[in-house]
């Protein structure tokens, strides 16, 4: 320790001194000494470092001549002072308790940093080795000047108090430096803080602008540690939590007008209505004046806690625009005793400390150089005035220099009380550092406000914030309103808690705002980004058939079960509508009454054939056929019924096989009757006895074999591979066909092979038999049938094929019924006309007529 300190004097007296030859063995600092400003020499002193000043004042130091002692600006931070005097507070609480350090005075050295990195370095160097004019060897071999250092309140200035006093294992506990930075224990090793690190801020204010559903928000940091630090972490949990920022501006106290005027220009033009400033509260406040005398109103301003509850805001009338802001602080902590410290502070208790003069002057507005009316009398009172120094109201930063110098005085307790224990310890002799910083790392008490104090692995306490609203009172004046909190020791889903309806927007309005880049998309629609712009901007796509999407704001649709479609408004999946050819609808309707409307009029000419059985034109070409054909041919339009409605394993098995059954058995009937037509003409011939070898039991055998070949093959088909409803999603992806699967192709197609194969052998033979000599020659209607029976079939296959959904039922039913009515009257018309109409033809004599000219 004392090698390592020699050196940093030679540093330090190399840059504010020289050194006279090593033999003299006394180094003489020819610099200004850095001085506290306050300070109170006891037993165990501790350091501290606040801001009372502007920034110092910087030098080019040309190194030829002695350096002029540095000087700061005026003195403008009441808060600083307040802190001080706090800590002064808190070391006499400390010193008057009989429990926590007894026997052991607490003593102070208060430095200002001027809000200035080097002077913050100066006065930590200070506190470190003290501030004698003359050095020597045994000046190193003492203890350091203060065991523990508290400050400094901004991030950018601790850390490097951090980086120069951590090499020799003094603790620095901070009370208001957040920079989530300041946590990495190999850069800063005897760093604490009292105040949470900005990651948890970060995150939390990230999460809370989530919960409101801003996704389109600006950001205004402060360029330094910071805001710099602060707003990178927000950004990578806001890139997490879908949050887009529009733009991200960095300001700082010292930059000119023009700056301050550029960013809010951005403000202006962008199309956020939410903006998060995350910055210190000096960098701030050239910023806000701008917009004040700009009157920008309608922004909803989310705060850092440097700046989220500061009274001096609030007051200020030009900054109204605020109202309404919301944003996460330090709990608040009610000190007993500490109003009352504070308004006893005067001038007179140390008449030759400038700086309680000086901040005499700034809160009266007087002078103690003039004996006019301006100047100070000293007879003023603190406890008359109302500023953010008597103000006791929000503690929040306060509370945390509280609770630094308790965590300070807990730790040297411990030390202490170990150490005397320890037989190898001297009396008077005090602990180094190094073990200072040891016991720091595992101390945990809590204060009288309640709060239980330690320290992670990092230095970093536990992360708690409350929600604070900007709200007017009403007596107009502005408030702090708590509307909820943040605790990153609860789970993801607790850790923030918001009472939304308590809380008043932008404006003082009730009216919620809402800061996006595009509308939220409702369900049934999906997002699409906008190329080139950020993920936040999109365009509201509608989801495409058959596929939904029940959630607002989703970026992908999802596609619906199999048997499931998407309602009208895409976000719902409804059951698909299941589509065949039923008896309620026009189609089947229709199809029933020509299917009725045939069996009819079979049943008419049935009934009329019946009637005049013993006429010559019906008994001619074997009255029994006929009476078969008829029966058949009410089969074929009673089997296309059995196509309409919901297809059941039952009606699938029927409707196949019953149409290739009863077709069959309708032209094996035509069949029999061409070859009757065949063997009558050659009958007549002389010496032809061709009819005794197809007569009447020859034309049952022929109907009955040639149908029961198809019964077979309707057999086979059914054993083999029988039809099955089938519900047909492919062909349709809105609705599902309900149909019958034909099982086995081949059985189908054998089915209607074997049916076309006989239509086809009896059209040729029809028409063979077409121009034989008979007047009534019935060849000639059956090849009228047959041609019509043919085309409609050669018809059908390519419709069939074709035809979607329940327009193939409808195709096949349409093809059974024109069939069946072509062979009905084409056969059966002409007989029916003569019975009816010219029953002076219906005789044998006219049926055995040679005229062809009066064949009908």
């Amino acid at each position: 320790m004392a090698k390592r300190t020699v050196s940093l004097l030679q540093l330090l007296l190399l840059v504010y001194g020289v050194c006279v030859p090593a033999s003299a063995q006394i180094c003489r600092l020819l610099g200004q000494p850095a001085l506290p400003l306050l300070s109170a020499q006891k037993d165990i002193n501790i350091g501290a470092i606040f801001s009372f000043h502007k920034s110092a004042l910087l030098k080019i130091q040309p190194f030829t001549s002695k350096p002029k002692p540095t000087t700061c600006g005026s003195f403008n931070s009441l808060r600083g002072f307040k802190y001080a005097q706090t800590l002064i507070f808190t070391i006499e609480e400390i010193n008057n308790s009989t429990q926590l350090l007894p026997g052991v005075s607490l003593g102070y050295k208060i430095y200002d940093s001027c809000s200035s990195v080097s002077q913050t370095v100066l006065s930590g160097m200070s506190l470190m080795n003290g501030y004698e004019e003359t050095l020597s060897d045994t000046s190193c071999s003492r203890p350091p000047a203060v065991h523990a250092i508290v400050g400094e309140s901004n991030s950018s200035p601790t850390m490097a108090l951090a980086s120069v006093v951590g090499p020799f294992s003094l603790p620095v506990i901070s009370h208001f430096a957040t920079c989530a930075c300041l946590s990495n224990r190999k850069r800063f090793p005897s760093f604490f803080r009292t105040i949470p690190s900005d990651y948890y801020q970060s995150r939390a204010l990230a999460q809370l602008v989530k919960h409101f559903g801003w996704t389109w928000v600006g950001t205004v940091r402060s360029r330094g540690d910071y805001g710099n630090n602060g707003i990178a972490a927000f950004e990578e949990t806001a890139k997490q939590e879908g949050i887009c920022i529009e733009y991200s501006e960095a300001i700082l106290s010292t930059d000119p007008k023009e700056q301050f005027l550029k960013t809010l220009e951005v403000i202006k033009k962008g199309t956020a209505r939410v903006v998060l400033a995350f910055v210190a509260v000096g960098d701030f406040i050239p910023l806000l004046n701008v917009i004040a005398q700009h009157n920008i109103t309608g922004i909803q301003w989310v705060g850092s806690e440097s700046w989220i509850t500061y009274r001096t805001f609030a007051e200020t009338k030009e900054y109204s625009f605020l109202s309404g802001a919301v944003g996460f602080a330090i709990a608040n902590a009610k000190l007993v005793g500490l109003r009352e410290f504070l308004v006893n502070v005067h001038p007179d208790q140390e008449p030759k400390n400038e700086l309680l003069k000086e901040f005499w002057e700034t809160v009266f507005q007087c002078s103690f150089r003039s004996n006019r009316s301006g100047g100070c009398t000293g007879s003023e009172k603190l406890a008359e005035l109302q500023n953010e120094y008597t103000d006791v109201s929000e503690l929040r930063i306060v509370n945390k220099v509280y609770t630094a110098v308790y965590a300070i005085a807990h730790t040297l307790h411990n030390v202490l009380k170990d150490f005397r224990s320890s037989t190898s310890s001297s009396k008077g002799e005090q602990p180094k550092p190094q073990k200072v910083l040891e016991y720091m790392r595992d101390v945990r008490f809590t204060v009288k406000t309640g709060e239980e104090i330690f320290f992670d692995s990092s230095g970093d306490p536990a992360a708690r914030y409350d929600l604070i609203n900007w709200q007017l009172a009403d007596d107009g004046s502005l408030q702090f309103k708590h509307v909820g909190f943040y605790d990153s020791s609860l789970s993801s889903k607790q850790c923030l808690q918001v009472i939304q309806e308590h809380m008043i927007w932008a404006g003082n309005s009730r009216q919620f705002p809402v800061s996006v880049c595009s509308e939220s998309c409702p369900p049934g629609t999906r997002k699409a980004v906008q190329k080139g712009r950020p993920v936040c901007c999109y365009d509201c796509i509608l989801c495409a058939e058959g596929e939904i999407n029940n959630e607002t704001d989703s970026s992908d649709c999802f596609p619906c079960d199999l048997e499931y479609w998407s309602n009208e408004g895409k976000d719902k999946c409804v059951l698909k509508v299941v589509e065949f050819l039923s008896y309620t609808e026009i189609m089947g309707r229709v199809l029933c009454i020509f299917s009725f409307f045939g069996v009819l009029l079979t049943a008419i000419v049935s009934f009329l054939f019946y009637l005049h059985k013993e006429t010559p034109i019906v008994r001619a070409n074997n009255s029994e056929l006929s009476f078969l054909l008829l029966f058949s041919l009410s089969l074929c339009f009673l089997c296309s019924l059995t196509f309409i409605g919901r297809p059941t394993e039952w009606s699938c098995m029927l409707r196949h096989t019953a149409f290739g059954i009863t077709f069959v058995l309708c032209i094996s009937c035509v069949l029999g009757k061409t070859i009757v037509v065949l063997m009558a003409f050659r009958a007549t011939l002389p010496g032809s006895n061709v009819m005794k070898w197809f007569g009447p039991l020859q034309q049952r055998l022929s109907v009955v074999s040639l149908s029961l070949i198809q019964m077979i093959i309707c057999v086979l088909w059914l054993t083999i591979s029988p039809p099955i409803p089938y519900m047909n999603l492919s062909y349709y992806r809105e609705k599902i066909i309900l149909e019958c699967n034909l099982g086995s192709a081949l059985g189908f197609w054998a089915v209607l092979g074997y049916t076309g194969l006989l239509s086809t052998l009896c059209f040729i033979l029809a028409f063979l038999a077409r121009k034989l000599p008979d007047n009534f020659n019935e060849a000639k209607f059956i090849t009228f049938s047959m041609l019509i029976f043919c085309a409609v079939w050669i018809t059908f296959i390519p419709a069939y094929i074709s035809s979607p959904g329940k327009f193939t039922v409808a195709v096949q039913i349409f093809a059974i019924l024109a069939s069946s009515f072509g062979l009905l009257f084409c056969i059966f018309a002409p007989k029916c006309y003569i019975i009816l109409l010219k029953p002076e033809k219906n005789t044998k004599k006219q049926m055995m007529g040679k005229s062809s000219s009066k064949a009908l």
